[in-house]
C-alpha cells in the first residue's frame, strides 16, 4: 500500500503540472479565438465584447483556477466555434470512436506479438527466428500513416474490402464500425507489434542465461518446461512497462491514422480544433491524451510490484 500511495500521489502531481502546462502554452500561442470566431470584420468592440463573454479578458491564473475546477467536475468549458456547445458533448461520440480504435489496436498488438516474440526466442538464430527478424524490421521502419495509406489502397481501392470513407458509426451498426476499424487498427498495430516482438525476444534471450535456468535445467526439465514454467514469468517484467509506452504511441497513431482513413475521432475534432483556435476543445484532448498514459503508467507501476516483489521491498 505505500508503494501504491506514493505512485497515486506522483499521479495527482504529474496531472496538476500536464493541466498547468497545457493552460499556459495555449493562452500564449499567438491568435486571437475571439477574432477567428467573429471574423476579420468584426470591430474592437465586438472582440472585447466576445472575449468578456468568454472569460478571455481575465487573468491567466483566474481562468486557469475556473478550468481546473471544472475539468475536475467533467465540465471543460464551452466550445469557441459551436455556440451553446459543450466541449464534453463534442468529445464524447469521438472519444468512443477513439478509444474503440485503440482498444483493438491494443488487442492486435497483443495477440499477435507475444507468440512471433516466445517463438523467435526459443528458435534463436534458425530459420524461423531470421523470418520473423526481417518481417519486423520492415513493419518496424514503416510509418504507421503510411501503412495506412498502402492498406487504404489494396484492401480499400482494389480489392474493395471496404469503402474507404464510408465510416460507420458505432450507434448505426456497432459490427459495421468494427469492421471498418480493423484495417485502422491494423496499420497503428504493425510497427508496435514488431517492436514488441524483438523485445520481448530480447528478454527472453537474457532470461535464459541466468543461473535459475540452468539450475531448472540440472533437474530434467525440458526447454520447453524451462521457458513456459520458469523463464516467461521474468522475461514478461519488463516488458510490462515496455507496453505502457506502447498503449502511448497507440494513442499518438491513432490521432494520426485517423486522418488517413476519414475515421471521425478524436484526431479530427483536434484537427478542426486547433485550426479555428478552439482553445477549449484542444485543451480537453490534450489533457484527455496525457492523463490517459499517465494513468495507464500508474497501473503498470501497480502491476509491476504485483510481479516482482522486489519493486515494493525497494518503496
Amino acid at each position: 500500500m505505500k508503494y501504491v500511495g506514493k505512485r497515486f500521489i506522483t499521479l495527482i502531481i504529474t496531472l496538476l503540472c500536464i493541466s498547468a502546462v497545457t493552460f499556459a502554452a495555449f493562452s500564449v500561442i499567438p491568435g486571437n479565438a475571439s477574432l477567428t470566431r467573429l471574423g476579420t470584420d468584426a470591430t474592437p468592440e465586438q472582440v472585447a465584447a466576445l472575449e468578456h463573454e468568454l472569460g478571455l479578458d481575465q487573468p491567466v491564473t483566474t481562468r486557469y483556477i475556473q478550468w481546473i475546477s471544472g475539468v475536475v467536475r467533467g465540465d471543460f468549458g464551452m466550445s469557441y466555434k459551436y455556440d451553446n456547445t459543450t466541449v464534453a458533448s463534442l468529445l464524447t461520440s469521438r472519444l468512443e470512436v477513439t478509444v474503440l480504435l485503440a482498444a483493438m489496436s491494443f488487442l492486435l498488438i497483443l495477440i499477435v506479438s507475444i507468440p512471433l516474440g516466445i517463438l523467435s526466442a526459443r528458435f534463436s538464430g534458425k530459420f524461423p527466428d531470421a523470418a520473423i527478424n526481417i518481417i519486423t524490421q520492415i513493419t518496424m521502419a514503416i510509418p504507421s500513416f503510411f501503412l495506412g495509406i498502402i492498406l487504404t489502397y489494396i484492401f480499400g481501392l482494389v480489392l474493395k474490402w471496404f469503402q474507404p470513407g464510408k465510416f460507420v458509426q458505432l450507434d448505426e451498426s456497432f459490427s459495421g464500425c468494427v469492421r471498418y476499424l480493423i484495417f485502422p487498427a491494423i496499420a497503428v498495430a504493425l510497427p508496435k507489434i514488431a517492436m514488441v516482438v524483438k523485445f520481448l525476444r530480447n528478454s527472453v534471450l537474457s532470461e535464459m542465461g541466468q543461473d535459475y535456468v540452468r539450475t531448472a535445467y540440472s533437474r530434467g526439465n525440458n526447454d520447453r518446461a524451462v521457458l513456459y514454467r520458469h523463464v516467461l514469468k521474468n522475461a514478461f517484467i519488463p516488458v510490462v512497462t515496455f507496453m505502457a509506452l506502447i498503449i502511448a504511441e497507440i494513442l499518438a497513431g491513432s490521432i494520426i491514422v485517423e486522418q488517413v482513413f476519414s475515421v471521425p475521432g478524436v484526431g479530427r475534432l483536434l484537427i478542426t480544433a486547433i485550426s479555428d483556435r478552439d482553445y477549449p476543445v484542444v485543451q480537453a484532448i490534450v489533457t484527455y491524451v496525457t492523463a490517459l498514459v499517465v494513468i495507464i503508467n500508474f497501473l503498470v507501476d501497480v502491476v509491476y510490484q504485483l510481479i516482482d516483489p522486489r519493486v515494493r521491498m525497494g518503496a
